[in-house]
């Protein structure tokens, strides 16, 4: 074993650090979070989260200051951790403008980025009794080194050195649905924002993350494919386990087994009735011979999220004016996958969705005649939304805006017809959901 001093360590670069610990029978540093050197499974040397270079992190704030006023601030938490009971705590997700700044993947830190001095990191200090129940965290060192921050202070010193900060700035912004008491408390902040020199930074980080880079479009390209392998797998189970529950457990074995780190959101897993309901989440029910099933799921990969939904019957076969409903929104789908262009907007597809589901409920003889709010009943839902790091990504971005490469969106036409809709052969069209979704990335 190789032999190496703490003032030794201390004196080299983080990289040289890494590789003499990596080929050394010593452990390896826990950063809190995977580095290359402990995870080599997962990530490349070079690359602070797996697909994602430390590069492209500088990249991202040095695009974010250009959109910044001059002399303004940025302030970004990370979020916190919210508990399940007194003492344990429900699985940590990092706020996502955090994360997409940063690359921390850990609660309880404070990030200030500005044209003056760059990114400061504000980190939490592990004592040992929390290091004993939670481990390792990143500190004021991993934020220097690992996360290449210019500046790096413990949590303890922000009410002493930010307020100057905030007394510097013009404009102040921060990511207004994460913001933590440990700076919104703060006399400097609170007086900003009296003044109205306080505004939400996702006007400025929805625009960054809006188009995804080379290496974004990767990992969500592999998320949707861990859950696409995952839903087929659970059609081929539902026949034997027709239930709501044994079914939502299977597609998150099969995402987590490929890889995925959790679902994007709890799978939504409606038989009969329950799939009129949008976001159904009880998936509680037996699914009865001649119902059909809808799943809508997705799962997160290092970060990045996917969204898929499909409906069939689990029990048996589509009936003959399921199978004339499915088609319609099969045809749908494909049809607005082809506007899928840039330039094109959501609003757009949305609109065309509506004429040509319109026309063909009215063929078939479910809708009378020519009526929006009565289609409206069977389909309150947009045929998209944008997709990335949140499921409903880059909401500050309205669905006016034409597309452009990089960006990534949902097709998703769907029909949601209640047991209280008069339609053809009520009885087995009645209580039915059939929804399609496919996950568009512009290129």
């Amino acid at each position: 074993m190789r032999i190496l001093s703490r003032r030794l360590l201390h004196q080299l670069s983080f990289k040289q650090a890494i590789r003499l610990r990596t080929y050394s029978t010593g452990k390896v540093s826990d950063f809190g979070q995977p580095t290359p050197a402990s995870h080599p499974q997962l990530m490349k040397e070079g690359e602070l989260t797996p697909g994602i270079t430390t590069e492209e992190y500088i990249s991202r704030r040095k695009r974010l200051l250009e959109l910044l006023p001059e002399k303004s601030l940025a302030v970004i938490a990370a979020a916190p951790v919210k508990m399940m009971t007194d003492v344990v705590p429900y699985t940590f997700r990092q706020d996502a403008d955090y994360l997409y700044l940063t690359g921390c993947q850990q609660p309880g830190g404070v990030a200030i980025l500005s044209h003056e001095s760059g990114l400061c990191m504000f980190m939490p200090e592990a004592k040992p009794h929390d290091v004993v129940w939670q481990g390792q965290i990143a500190g004021v060192d991993a934020a220097l080194e690992l996360f290449k921050a210019e500046e790096a202070y413990p949590m303890s010193k922000l009410d002493k050195i930010l307020p100057n900060m905030i007394k510097r700035s013009s404009k102040l912004f921060h990511n207004k649905l994460t913001a933590t008491p440990s700076y919104t408390d703060l006399e400097t902040f609170q007086n900003a924002a009296h003044v109205g020199k306080v505004s939400d930074l996702s006007i400025f980080t929805h625009e960054l993350r809006w188009a995804k880079s080379p290496a974004e479009l990767k990992l969500m390209r592999e998320s949707a494919a861990i859950a696409c392998q995952a839903l087929l797998q659970t059609m081929f189970h539902s026949r034997a386990y027709p239930h709501e529950g044994i079914l939502s457990a299977k597609v998150e074995y099969e995402c987590r087994m490929r890889g995925a780190q959790r679902m994007a959101f709890n799978p939504v897993v409606g038989g009969g009735p329950s799939a009129c309901v949008i976001h159904y989440s009880r998936n509680d029910q037996k699914i009865k011979d001649g119902d059909l099933v809808l799943m809508d799921v997705g799962c997160e990969l290092h970060g990045y999220c996917s969204d898929l939904t499909r409906t069939w019957p689990p029990c048996g076969s589509f009936s003959s004016i399921q199978e004339e409903i499915y088609d319609l929104i099969l045809q749908t789908n494909k049809e607005c996958i082809r506007l899928c262009k840039p330039s094109a907007t959501i609003r757009q597809i949305h609109n065309y969705s509506v004429e040509l589901l319109c026309k063909g409920l009215k063929e078939i003889g479910i809708l009378k005649r020519d009526e929006y709010r009565t289609y409206h009943q069977l389909n309150p839902t947009s045929i998209g939304h944008y997709l990335g790091m949140d499921v409903h990504d880059s909401s500050m971005i309205i669905y006016d805006r034409p597309l452009k490469p990089g960006v990534v969106i949902t097709i998703e036409p769907g029909i949601y017809i209640p047991s209280t809709f008069d339609v053809p052969e009520s009885g087995v069209i009645s209580k039915m959901n059939l929804r399609l979704v496919e996950c568009i990335y512009l290129v």
